[in-house]
């Protein structure tokens, strides 16, 4: 019975009819039943044979003994009356049988009279029960071994044996930083990968495709899954972190009706000899590959506004005979957090016009959701049945594709999948679209003419060239040209891709599918597109200060749209709502949003001995400013410590050093060089909407902080990280582990509150200590934690060298880059940009099979001890990708927009002579070059426009509709 309980059970296939129910987990809990555990369902009707329960019960004692924890339900069916001799008579062999048992332990037997149950809840115990009995049904080893053999499609009878066909080869591609695996496409608008034979990139280079709402990710060997709204919380198929066999969640395969030959156009599951190559672009991907004398194109990407994921494949007969193909697409569908999970509530169905359809009623996260997969053409055959599709099969060779066609079985309680197949004939040098569409709604009609939009090929490549407009505008609208071209495929695309398309919309990548809102997270990356896209930087802060309770602290995480998050004892977190809406304003001039009025949440407070809780917090009918709700996060972070420095609570931007200051005693040293930003920043603010005292009051604050910075965290040549709890120093030269900590140093510059000497020394400091020139990165900490005696956190849990442990944090290093440019020396910063940027990390094969991950967007981290120093870290889901392109834009190229103007400030390096930025505003095009003759870092003599000479250095923009030149 184990094996039925642990995994999906073939016995649920056998009990169809039963298998109705669309109520969710919540339904149980009036019985005292959680539904987190197996269910054992069994059904008594006499009083006859309770030889089957004495049975049931030996069982449930054996697997407590075991240690599996199973909840056994006893439904009594008998006519309501008012001895209920059954019930009793259950009662008391149940009560006799858990005398040795302690009531409280998990895995309980629960006992239910049937005329107290409502009909869909009886419903709901057969669909969700692992295995379902009846006393009057057999004896238990009877039960246990019932079969159903399904009818499958006979074997499909091959008429000719495999051919071979002339090789074609793909065209020569020019392509820029060409590295032996890929490069950029001449306008740098696609990463083109070329895969030979037996070649493979060192790690998945994946795109990540995304509107708002739905999105999916795809590597180059094809791997990847799909989601609908939340990526973590509701993937269309599965998710794979595995950078070895990079598992598909979703296949589409070609077979050779007439020779039985399998293939796919991307290069897995099924790999062959001749080229692949793939072409990642802005939100979409292609594959291309050519054999069996069959031209082979998929291009996948997701339409603006809909929920949809649309595959076109374009398949062309180079040979001189009709040919005869099945095209199939499989996906295992998921519809919650993992398919181990929701497996057994999956059920499928076929709609009227042919589709597949899939629902999974138990989420209740997500009720009543439809996801459907269709196809361009109407004769096709389905099967939800996933042992059908395989067989004694594998990905490679799934055993139903030997078939004359699928079942057609639908249903629940099968091991599901689902699976779409059409037959395809063509002609001598003819070719044929087909289009796959894999989408979600919020019931079956919604789901069908959503899908059937895009079933048409025209109507799905307009659909296409409709976001390749939408992405080439909105990359466009800042353009450089630089002496350093890797600066440039970084800039002009790239970087504001990974953060719009990943970080805000998917909130997913390869490594990481997290799916959640990140208070602080995705508050700095809506704030590094304000150039570009400030109406998305304004919804991001307005729906972050509605994550905000009404005590001032928000949320550390959360998952839309059920709200659902974390509530901790994080310092910095609040304190980003009031330091981005202060930017943004900035950049953007919009002071209006300061009195949009937005509610607070409520929930209990944190109990003394919780640095977090984990719940779904109410709104509150108190609403107030956005203004006011800055406000209230900077009073609730006035809290300081012995020392005079803010408390660092259970983290301080590095969430890893989470036992620094968890007693409400640590202190945070670059906390308070942070605040000292988000002080001067809203102080500024505060003058502007007429409240004097309160930014009188905040300068105040601003110096008491700086001067106890100087006073107690200076260690001599560098800035001390933190206090534990106990007054031990972090970061200090009297550590045997992370004596030095590149915050701490880099902050007191871009603050502007630290001592000029001492900052200039502690960045001396930085670079001596975590500059690691050799391998190309900048360490965050040194010596990384490993056997000391510090106790910072679960950053002690990663390896010495990897992650925030002494490794490459991208973030931070980030803002060493800043940091440079502000103390304007345009050398250095020029040249940890480039140290940090990808694409300098991979300019030969060598390189790249140091560096593995993909060269064309920002890694969250890079290892720094041998043997893996170099070797990037997970990529696209990382907040550097927001600050690089503000390192390189703002701080570096010197272009910074404040409301309707621009002022130039530029850090560069001195054998930079010129560079220029084309600058859309509105719809005014500002081409803006800048002259560098006497080749110095910093510094401005002058700005011309359109031949007007100014000696500041301010742009002053106007929509005039015109082309200026400055």
């Amino acid at each position: 019975m184990i094996s039925h309980i642990l995994f999906n059970s073939p016995l649920r296939s056998l009990r169809q009819d039963s298998l109705k129910s669309r109520k969710g987990q919540a339904a149980l809990w009036v019985y005292g039943i959680s539904g987190d555990l197996p269910i054992v369902l069994l059904v008594m009707r006499n009083t006859e044979d309770v030889n089957i329960l004495y049975e049931i019960l030996a069982a449930h004692e054996y697997w407590r003994i075991k240690d599996l924890n199973v909840d056994l339900i006893i439904l009594s069916e008998e006519e309501n009356s008012y001895l209920l001799p059954l019930f009793s008579l259950v009662s008391e062999i149940v009560s006799a049988a858990q005398k040795y048992f302690p009531l409280d332990i998990e895995g309980k037997i629960h006992i239910l009279d049937k005329n107290k149950v409502a009909d869909e809840d009886v419903a709901l115990l057969n669909t969700i029960s692992r295995i379902v009995l009846a006393n009057d049904g057999g004896t238990l080893s009877d039960q246990m071994s019932a079969q159903k053999v399904l009818p499958l499609p006979l074997p499909r009878i091959w008429k000719a044996s495999p051919k071979a066909y002339p090789l074609l080869s793909p065209a020569h591609l020019e392509l820029n930083h060409f590295n032996g695996w890929g490069g950029f496409s001449p306008d740098a608008g696609e990463y083109v990968i070329q895969l030979e034979q037996d070649q493979y990139t060192p790690a998945p280079w994946i795109n990540v495709i995304a509107n708002q709402k739905f999105g999916f990710l795809v590597s180059e060997s094809g791997g990847g899954y799909s989601w609908c709204e939340n990526s973590h919380e509701n993937k269309l198929s599965t998710w794979s972190n595995d950078p070895v066999c990079d598992d598909p969640g979703e296949v589409i395969y070609i077979c050779d009706g007439d020779t039985g030959e399998l293939w796919t156009v991307t290069a897995l599951p099924v790999r062959e000899a001749e080229t692949y190559v793939i072409r990642h672009g802005f939100g979409y991907s292609v594959f291309e590959h050519t054999s069996h004398g069959i031209g082979q194109q998929q291009v996948q990407f997701v339409p603006l506004d809909e929920m949809v994921k649309v595959s076109i494949m374009r398949l062309t007969n180079h040979s001189e005979e009709t040919r005869n193909l099945t095209l199939t697409y499989y996906m295992r569908p998921v519809l919650g957090v993992t398919d181990q999970d929701t497996a057994m509530h999956i059920k499928t169905s076929r709609s009227k016009t042919g589709a597949i359809l899939v629902e999974n009623p138990y989420n209740e996260e997500f009720p009543g959701k439809v996801c459907i997969l269709d196809v361009s053409r109407e004769d096709r055959s389905i099967t939800g049945d996933r042992k059908e599709f395989f067989g004694s099969g594998d990905l490679l060779s799934p055993e139903s594709l030997q078939r004359v066609n699928l079942s057609g079985t639908t249903g629940a309680g099968f091991d599901p999948c689902a699976a779409l197949q059409v037959k395809l004939t063509l002609n001598p040098n003819v070719s044929e679209q087909v289009v796959f569409v894999l989408g979600m709604a919020d019931n079956q009609e919604a789901a069908e003419i959503s899908a059937g939009k895009y079933l048409d090929a025209a109507n799905a490549l307009q659909a296409l060239a409709v976001v390749r407009d939408f992405w080439q505008k909105k990359l466009s609208l800042v353009k450089i040209h630089t002496p350093a071209d890797s600066m440039d495929y970084l800039m002009n695309g790239w970087l504001q891709y990974q953060v719009m398309s990943c970080r805000l919309w998917a909130r997913s990548a390869f490594y990481q599918s997290g799916g959640a809102f990140g208070f602080r997270d995705q508050l700095q990356d809506s704030l590094s597109i304000a150039h570009i896209c400030p109406e998305i930087s304004r919804a991001q802060i307005l729906l972050h200060a509605r994550h905000q309770f009404v005590e001032g602290d928000v949320q550390h995480w959360w998952h839309e749209p059920t709200g659902r998050g974390i509530r901790t004892r994080f310092s910095d977190d609040l304190l980003w709502l009031p330091y981005v809406t202060a930017e943004y304003i900035r950049i953007s001039g919009d002071m209006a949003i300061l009195e949009e009025r937005l509610p607070y949440l409520e929930d209990d407070l944190l109990k003394s001995d919780e640095t977090e809780k984990y719940g779904k917090p109410s709104v509150s009918k108190i609403d107030e400013t956005l203004y006011e709700h800055c406000l209230k996060a900077i009073e609730k972070s006035l809290s300081f410590g012995q020392h005079g420095l803010p408390l660092m609570g259970s983290g301080d931007w590095n969430d890893s050093m989470n036992t620094v200051g968890y007693k409400g005693r640590g202190e945070s040293v670059w906390l308070a060089w942070f605040m000292i930003s988000v002080l001067d920043k809203f102080s500024s603010l505060c003058r502007q909407t007429g409240e004097e005292e309160r930014a009188s009051n905040y300068e105040e604050i601003k110096r008491k902080i700086a001067a106890a910075v100087e006073q107690n965290a200076w260690d001599g040549s560098w800035y001390r990280r933190a206090y534990f709890d106990d007054g031990t120093p972090l970061g200090s030269i009297q550590n045997t582990e992370c004596k030095i900590d590149a915050i701490a140093q880099a902050w007191s510059v871009i603050s502007g509150a630290g001592n000029p000497e001492r900052a200039l020394l502690a960045m001396n400091s930085l670079e001596n200590y975590l500059v690691q020139w050799e391998d190309g990165l900048i360490k965050l900490l040194t010596p990384a934690f490993d056997q000391g005696d510090l106790e910072p956190g679960y950053i002690k849990g990663y390896l010495p060298g990897v992650r925030e442990n002494g490794g490459q944090y991208s973030h931070a290093a980030v803002w060493v880059v800043i940091a440079y440019a502000l103390l304007g020396d345009g050398d250095k910063a020029g040249q940890l940009f480039e140290l940090l940027n990808p694409v300098n990390h991979t300019r030969s094969q060598k390189e790249c099979l140091r560096y593995k991950v993909e060269p064309y967007v920002m890694p969250a981290d890079v290892y720094a001890l041998q043997p893996s120093a170099g070797r990037g870290g997970w990529t696209w889901y990382t907040g550097s990708a927001g600050w690089m392109y503000r390192a390189g834009l703002e701080y570096t190229l010197g272009f910074q927009k404040n409301g309707n103007s621009v002022i130039m400030n530029p850090c560069i390096p001195k054998k930079w002579t010129e560079y220029s930025i084309e600058y859309q505003y509105i719809n005014t095009m500002y081409s803006i070059k800048i002259k560098n003759p006497e080749r110095i870092n910093k510094g401005v003599k002058y700005i011309s426009v359109d031949g007007k000479i100014y000696n500041e250095n301010v742009i002053p923009l106007v929509n005039d509709r015109k082309n200026h030149n400055a």
